[in-house]
């Protein structure tokens, strides 16, 4: 019988988290009630809340929770709060590397404006990372339900701080609304200004979403993708350009994307040759870390260890991590998988 390693060893890259999602519960408690916020049960109940996004219904509620656990970060104190345990999280659970996905514009108005708003957050970023010993990086993310004149604001504020650890951006929100090409100028100041493109498409969409961030987008990386699984010409392109798909499994099943762990086509994409980054997207609201992501698809899908050291250079690959990192965390994979560290036989 096969030897099964400890994921949580496993050095990987966390591609897809997050700003306020990736908030420890306890911690949302502890600000809820140092401001006075009140939380309703599916936020204070101690277990994830019961989520469909699937419906517009579903998807307003999700938000509407989000929208909640982000009002109880109001200061720069809490700020450094989240991004420290995040970090500590991470650490936790093996990445050495975090891309932190972030919308200054909803912290803006308790935090002094955008610009503070950025700095505070950068400050945060650097502090953790000193910390914990993780690279942590930020990618500056749209609201595609916003109009696109901001998506061009923030484009341009995200290149202003690509030299503080701005690394790329994002559009995030109901891939439903609107067009992606809606957006195109605004990623086009984005890699203009050598940042990353990574815009989420083909989770509440199918295929089309995803072929319009590549299109549309010059996307470098999908947030989720996972819905590409429905067109083999798509996942033959994505795999020929090597886009990384930043899939979160949790996510999927949670928010009604799929039905089942083993219905989210993980092995349709890893076996079409598409790379991978398995992120926890929001635990905060989804209940688990990003070690978990790994176990589940050890799980449920049947990944040797092999295949799961292959996802975790997969997600290293997808970073925007320096080289002599990236080259680090690669050996440290290597090591894993060469090792005699398990945690059950």
């Amino acid at each position: 019988m096969e030897r099964v390693r400890d994921v949580r060893r496993l050095p990987k890259a966390h591609l897809h988290l997050h700003f306020t999602g990736s908030m420890r519960p306890a911690t949302l408690l502890e600000l809820a009630d140092k401001y006075g916020v009140h939380l309703p049960e599916a936020l204070s109940g101690g277990e994830p809340p019961k989520l469909r996004a699937t419906d517009e219904r579903g998807w307003f509620r999700f938000q509407r929770l989000y929208d909640i656990a982000r009002s109880c970060l109001r200061d720069a104190d809490d700020i450094r709060r989240l991004v420290r345990e995040a970090a500590q999280e991470d650490v936790r659970d093996g990445a050495q590397w975090l891309e932190i996905q972030v919308d200054p514009t909803s912290y803006a108005p308790r935090l002094g404006g955008l610009i503070p708003a950025m700095e505070i957050i950068l400050d945060a970023v650097e502090s953790a990372s000193a910390d914990t010993g993780l690279g942590i990086r930020v990618l500056v993310a749209a609201n595609r339900m916003k109009h696109p004149l901001e998506a061009r604001t923030l484009a341009r504020l995200a290149v202003r701080y690509a030299d503080r650890g701005v690394v790329g951006f994002g559009l995030s929100n109901d891939e439903r609304r609107g067009f992606a090409r809606d957006f195109d100028r605004a990623f086009a100041i984005a890699r203009e200004g050598g940042l990353l493109a990574a815009p989420h498409g083909g989770e509440l969409s199918g295929a089309g979403s995803v072929r319009d961030c590549l299109d549309d987008l010059g996307a470098a990386r999908v947030g989720h993708g996972v819905r590409a699984a429905e067109d083999p010409r798509l996942l033959a392109k994505l795999a020929e350009r090597q886009v990384t798909c930043e899939v979160c499994p949790s996510s999927n099943v949670a928010l009604g994307v799929y039905e089942k762990p083993e219905d989210v086509p993980l092995r349709t994409l890893y076996d079409a040759g598409v790379p991978m980054a398995l992120g926890a997207d929001d635990p905060l609201l989804f209940g688990s870390r990003l070690a978990a992501q790994y176990e589940l698809v050890r799980e449920h899908h049947g990944f040797t260890d092999a295949e799961l050291a292959e996802l975790a250079r997969q997600s290293v690959r997808g970073s925007a991590a320096p080289e002599e990192f990236r080259q680090r965390m690669l050996t440290g994979i290597d090591d894993w998988l060469a090792g005699s560290d398990h945690s059950r036989e």
